[in-house]
C-alpha cells in the first residue's frame, strides 16, 4: 500500500492544467460498447479508475489502441458473454464503481448483462435502485445469483417508456440513456441528472446516431434507433480537479493559474469559493488564484450564518465539499458544511481536528468549521485516505501544515487524480511517494 510523505509549509506557484474529467470518462468509455465501430476519445485521464475500466473492457473483448497521452481508439466488435459470468469479471467489477454503467450498454447490445456489486469510495450507502428501476421500465428482468452475489439481467427487446426517477442519479441517468438509445420506441426520463458529464455523454451519442432531445435539462426524450456508429469525442477538463486547485491556491498558493478550465462548464464552483472570501479571477479560459494572506467567509444577506451544501446540478457538487471544508479551516469566520447525499463523507474531519482544526461534527451530514484566519497553523500528522475527495482534502491540509505528514492508502487519491504529487512538486510542493 502506497503512502505520501508531505513536508508542509512550502508555497506553490505557477501554471497547472486540469486532467480530463473522471466522471465523464467512465460514462463515455462504457458507451463505446454500444457500437461495433471505432470510437476515438481524447483527453482520457491517466487515473486508476479509468485504467481499471479500460482493462475490464479489454477482457470483455473490446479492442483498445493507444495513440498517445490520453488518446485512445476503442472498437467493441464482439463482446465475450462467457467472461461476463466468470468469477474474474465479478472480482474486477467489485473493485470499480463505474462498472455499473456497463449494464445499460450490455443490455442494449446483447440483450443480457451481469451486474456485480460495484466498489468505489467508502462514503456510505450508494444505492443502485435508480439503475435497476430504469432497466425494468425498459423491459428488463432481474435474476439474483446468491452464490456469486450477482444479478443476471435479461431483455428480449428493450422498449421505450416514461419514467420519473426517484433521484437525479448521475450514473443512473447515464445507464438508462445508454440502454434507451437502442430501445424500440420513445423513452422519456423526468428528473434526469443534467450534470456536464451527462450532457457530454448525450452529445457523443447523438454524433453516433442517437436521437436525444432536452440535453442539459432534467427532461430527456430519447427516440430509439436500430444501431449506432463510430465517432470522435474530447473529454472536458475535470471540474472537481479545478475546484481542488482553487482550494490549494487559497491555502498554500503564491499565485496559481489553472489553465483551460472550460469555464462555462464549472457552474457555481468559482462563486462558491468566492463566498469563502477567495479571489478567483477569470482570464480567458484560465482561472487565476492569487496569494491570499487572509480570506473572510461571507454571511447571507440577512446576516445569518453561511451554509454550504450539495445539490443536484446546477447546484454544488458533493465532490467538492471536502475541499471547501479544509479551505474553511484557515478562513476568517465560521461556516456550516452540510453534506446531504452521503452519510460517511465527513468522517475524515477527525483527522483535521487532530491536526488542530476547529471543527464540530454535528452529525454524519453536518460540520461547523471555525476558521483560524491564518493565526494558527495546522500541524502535521499521520492519516489515512478513506475516499478520493477526502484524500485530496487531507493532502491540501498536510501541504499547509507545519512539520511532516503521512497519508496512507493513497490508492484512493490515485483513483481520481493523475500523477498528483509530480504535478504539485513541479509548482513547489514537497510530496514523496513511498510503498
Amino acid at each position: 500500500m502506497a503512502s505520501f510523505i508531505i513536508e508542509g509549509g512550502h508555497r506553490i506557484k505557477g501554471d497547472i492544467h486540469p486532467q480530463g474529467a473522471k466522471n465523464e470518462a467512465l460514462q463515455v468509455l462504457c458507451a463505446v460498447m454500444l457500437t461495433s465501430e471505432a470510437v476515438r476519445i481524447h483527453n482520457v485521464p491517466d487515473i486508476a479508475d479509468v485504467a481499471n475500466l479500460i482493462g475490464l473492457m479489454q477482457r470483455m473483448g473490446v479492442e483498445v489502441e493507444r495513440h498517445g497521452k490520453g488518446d485512445f481508439t476503442f472498437r467493441a466488435s464482439t463482446i465475450d458473454l462467457d467472461f461476463l459470468e466468470s468469477p474474474e469479471f465479478v472480482r474486477q467489477c467489485s473493485e470499480l464503481r463505474g462498472s455499473i454503467m456497463l449494464m445499460g450498454p450490455q443490455l442494449a447490445r446483447t440483450g443480457r448483462a451481469v451486474v456485480a456489486r460495484p466498489g468505489g469510495d467508502r462514503i456510505g450507502r450508494r444505492r443502485l435502485d435508480t439503475h435497476f428501476m430504469g432497466m425494468q421500465r425498459l423491459g428488463a428482468e432481474f435474476e439474483y445469483d446468491a452464490a456469486q452475489g450477482t444479478y443476471l439481467v435479461r431483455a428480449r427487446e428493450l422498449r421505450g417508456d416514461y419514467m420519473l426517477l426517484d433521484e437525479a442519479s448521475v450514473t443512473g441517468t447515464a445507464n438508462i440513456i445508454m440502454a434507451a438509445v437502442l430501445a424500440r420506441g420513445i423513452t422519456t426520463i423526468y428528473n434526469a441528472a443534467c450534470e456536464p458529464y451527462v450532457q457530454q455523454l448525450c452529445r457523443m451519442l447523438v454524433r453516433m446516431g442517437a436521437r436525444i432531445a432536452g440535453i442539459g435539462s432534467n427532461l430527456l426524450t430519447i427516440e430509439g434507433v436500430e444501431a449506432l456508429g463510430g465517432t470522435e469525442h474530447t473529454i472536458l477538463p475535470d471540474m472537481i480537479e479545478v475546484g481542488s486547485f482553487i482550494g490549494m491556491g487559497a491555502m498554500v498558493g503564491d499565485g496559481i493559474r489553472i489553465c483551460n478550465v472550460s469555464h462555462e462548464h464549472l457552474g457555481i464552483i468559482p462563486a462558491t469559493f468566492r463566498r469563502l472570501g477567495i479571489s478567483v479571477e477569470a482570464q480567458g479560459d484560465d482561472l487565476l488564484v492569487p496569494h491570499h494572506a487572509h480570506y473572510e467567509i461571507e454571511t447571507f444577506l440577512d446576516g445569518s450564518f453561511m451554509t454550504l451544501s450539495d445539490a443536484p446540478w446546477p447546484g454544488l457538487t458533493p465532490d467538492l465539499l471536502s475541499v471547501l471544508l479544509v479551505v474553511s479551516t484557515q478562513a476568517k469566520g465560521s461556516v456550516l458544511i452540510h453534506q446531504k447525499m452521503f452519510e460517511s463523507r465527513l468522517f475524515f474531519v477527525d483527522k483535521l481536528i487532530d491536526m488542530g482544526a476547529q471543527i464540530i461534527l454535528c452529525d454524519p451530514h453536518r460540520a461547523v468549521v471555525v476558521g483560524h484566519d491564518h493565526q494558527r497553523q495546522l500541524h502535521g500528522g499521520r492519516m489515512t485516505s478513506p475516499d478520493i475527495r477526502a484524500g485530496i482534502a487531507l493532502l491540501i491540509a498536510a501541504m499547509s501544515a507545519s512539520g511532516t505528514s503521512r497519508i496512507d492508502n493513497i490508492g484512493q487519491i490515485d483513483r481520481g487524480y493523475e500523477h498528483i504529487e509530480e504535478r504539485l512538486n513541479a509548482l513547489g510542493a514537497h510530496i514523496r511517494r513511498i510503498e
